[in-house]
């Protein structure tokens, strides 16, 4: 009957040091930086979810460092079942040693998965709105529409790719995108 304790932040930019102090009390710690994203593997949750037995318990500090949405969190919920293992989440004060705390990982699961979801489609929204009020999105361009005819013109007189190249500070592949593509010809595979 050990304690084992998981702690995960999103990025190397962040410090686990919070939550470790919280966990300190516990037997065993995993623990990684990895965001929660659905393509994102793991590798340290998969691995404490392997070693806790039967009648451990797995505390986190907080229930969205456990799990990315609600479907999430019920597959881990079930894992953690069929080993007989319970689940404490420190922050929330969750303990499914308990019916109501049974109930309540499920209900903030599911609230976490509703605030995220209304968080994207406000992203969504300033985006749109942004795009219809002028803002670009992306990269700046490299040259502007006066320097690419410039470069063409250039180009059409005679000028090598290498030397458009270090005329407008551009990688090969910009040169030929601003030429339009078309113009790869086997002399300018030799530059």
């Amino acid at each position: 009957m050990a304690l084992i304790s998981y702690a995960r932040v999103s990025s190397y930019g962040q410090s686990l040091d919070v939550q470790l102090e919280k966990l300190k009390h516990c037997d065993r710690v995993f623990k990684e930086k990895q965001s929660g994203r659905s393509t994102d593997k793991r590798e340290q949750l998969a691995l404490c979810l392997d070693y806790v037995r039967d009648g451990d318990t797995l505390v986190v500090t907080k229930l969205d460092r456990l799990a990315r949405s609600t479907r999430d969190l019920l597959n881990i919920l079930n894992t953690l079942e069929k080993k007989q293992v319970k689940l404490h989440v420190i922050d929330q004060q969750i303990d499914t040693s308990t019916p109501s705390g049974r109930l309540l990982v499920h209900l903030l699961g599911s609230i976490a998965e509703f605030e995220n979801d209304l968080r994207k489609d406000r992203q969504l929204d300033g985006i749109s709105l942004a795009k219809r009020n002028g803002v670009k999105f992306g990269r700046k361009k490299a040259l502007t529409e006066t320097q690419v005819q410039e470069l063409r013109q250039k180009r059409t007189e005679g000028l090598l790719i290498k030397d458009l190249m270090e005329h407008y500070s551009l990688s090969k592949a910009s040169v030929y995108r601003a030429l339009g593509g078309a113009e790869a010809s086997a002399s300018d595979v030799l530059v």
